[in-house]
């Protein structure tokens, strides 16, 4: 019989099962990259809520990260263009005196789509830059006489071949890659692993879903579309219809939070623990204690009472997937979301004449064996907000309710924002196993709902959507 282990955990607003650290781990220092798009801006919330812990988190990219308040006090913004080269990257990273044990890389560039294809249709060139980034990147650090103890780079739900059609489930980490199309997510980890091992760097790949968070550039999220399409529906006085079937409608799905990716990734690069059997004097019994230690195996706590001891490193060189810890389907959520604008929710037609076919490109499919998928579609939210008395709504709504500069649809990238959550509305199954991390201790969740909730709240302190439920 195994002898049983305790953790503390904690909760924080409607994130839950988080990990509790020693308060003896401090003065990290770290690197986040693309600190000013969704992933990169809420690592830097979730590191800047324990400063004692992380002492100085600098911000790569172009551009500061875009927060309300201003930078945390332990956050620097670097700017840094990462196609610009290692050698010019080093030359800003010695200027500032950058220094990071870890690294949390989420640099991304989404180039534009091949005419009349969809948002990842140009995979080639996908390949090109995005690669370049993590390399550029990379090549500079020890140019810069920078040497984390770790690198954490952030993928998705790509790796599964997503786009592409039906994909096993669940999608485990330890599936094969998908070769029908180039994918740049292989690129940048065989780069990885390579520069890694050859400066004897550890490593780890997250891989998340949808992801769900709020940041002035809202190109690639599913919740600033769908909160444009709630507030003109309700402004409009119509029913949120569904833009889909039923299959659609029931089909299983996960989400990942954006903010709960940063506290699973945080967890990753410090999961390193010190496993030691204890005896007390005052019982015969041996109780296993759980310690936390950094990569270099150091702990304050004296090792004089422990009989054995052996530092436990599973999660190096690993990848992860990264989901919000439950399932979610469009059809529980979309009375809750018409609820919160005090509008009807509208059902998926019944009408076969209702809908427009649209059959993915490959047989089989990334599963392997199979048909393609035919999803139905009634409308697009592309179309949708290309119509001008939607257009006017919209622009009626934000002079209300948002007294400074206000974005027109007509001047927003329409094809890039709304087919993002075309695609996520039109169905297919997708579930990310999260075994492999709950069997190493990870219990972090949030419900996919309550998440959605929150970041439409924070688009509206953003300025970027008017209050839930306003006329």
């Amino acid at each position: 019989m195994s002898t049983p282990t305790q953790q503390t955990v904690q909760s924080c607003g409607i994130y839950h099962g988080l990990p509790v650290y020693p308060a003896s781990l401090k003065n990290l220092t770290a690197i986040i990259t693309g600190a000013n798009g969704i992933s990169g801006n809420y690592m830097l919330r979730v590191l800047s809520q324990s400063p004692e812990r992380w002492s100085k988190i600098y911000c790569l990219s172009r551009r500061p990260p875009m927060i309300p308040e201003g930078l945390p006090a332990n956050a620097e913004h670097v700017e840094c263009d990462f196609l610009k080269g290692s050698g010019e990257i080093a030359r800003c990273l010695q200027e500032r005196g950058v220094r990071a044990d870890y690294v949390f890389f989420y640099s991304y560039v989404q180039v534009k789509p091949k005419k009349g294809g969809g948002l990842w249709s140009d995979a080639e060139e996908m390949c090109k830059v995005n690669l370049a980034l993590l390399q550029n990147f990379c090549e500079a650090l020890p140019l810069a006489g920078i040497k984390p103890k770790r690198i954490m780079l952030q993928t998705g739900a790509k790796n599964y071949g997503l786009h592409l059609g039906p994909v096993a489930t669940p999608s485990e980490e330890h599936h094969p890659r998908i070769t029908l199309e180039p994918n740049f997510y292989y690129l940048q980890e065989d780069f990885l692993w390579s520069f890694c091992r050859q400066h004897s760097i550890s490593w780890n790949v997250v891989m998340p879903s949808y992801i769900l968070g709020a940041v002035p550039d809202a190109a690639m999220n599913l919740v600033y579309p769908l909160g444009i399409y709630a507030a003109v529906t309700k402004f409009l006085k119509g029913k949120l219809e569904f833009p889909a079937d039923l299959k659609a409608w029931e089909a299983t799905c996960v989400g990942s939070s954006a903010r709960l990716n940063g506290y699973l990734e945080e967890w990753v690069i410090r999961y390193p623990v010190f496993l030691s059997v204890s005896r007390f004097s005052s019982s015969s019994k041996w109780r296993l204690v759980l310690f936390w230690l950094d990569n270099f195996g150091t702990s304050t706590m004296s090792t004089a009472d422990f009989g054995r001891a052996v530092l436990n490193d599973d999660a190096k060189d690993q990848k992860f997937n990264a989901a919000d810890g439950g399932p979610f389907t469009w059809g529980g959520f979309w009375p809750k979301f018409a609820s919160w604008h005090g509008i009807e929710a509208g059902t998926p037609s019944m009408d076969d004449a209702a809908y427009t076919k649209v059959t993915t490109p490959y047989e089989p499919p990334p599963r392997g064996f199979g048909p393609p998928a035919t999803y139905r579609i009634r409308f697009t939210l592309v179309d949708w907000a290309k119509r001008p008395e939607v257009q006017k709504a919209w622009e009626e709504i934000m002079a209300k309710n948002i007294h400074k500069g206000t974005t027109k649809l007509q001047d927003m990238d329409i094809d890039r924002i709304f087919a993002f959550a075309d695609g996520s509305l039109a169905g297919g199954t997708l579930d990310l196993s999260m075994n492999k991390a709950r069997k190493m201790g990870w219990h972090g969740l949030v419900d996919t709902s309550e998440c959605f909730r929150e970041v439409l709240g924070e688009f509206v302190g953003l300025g970027m959507l008017p209050p839930v439920g306003s006329e």
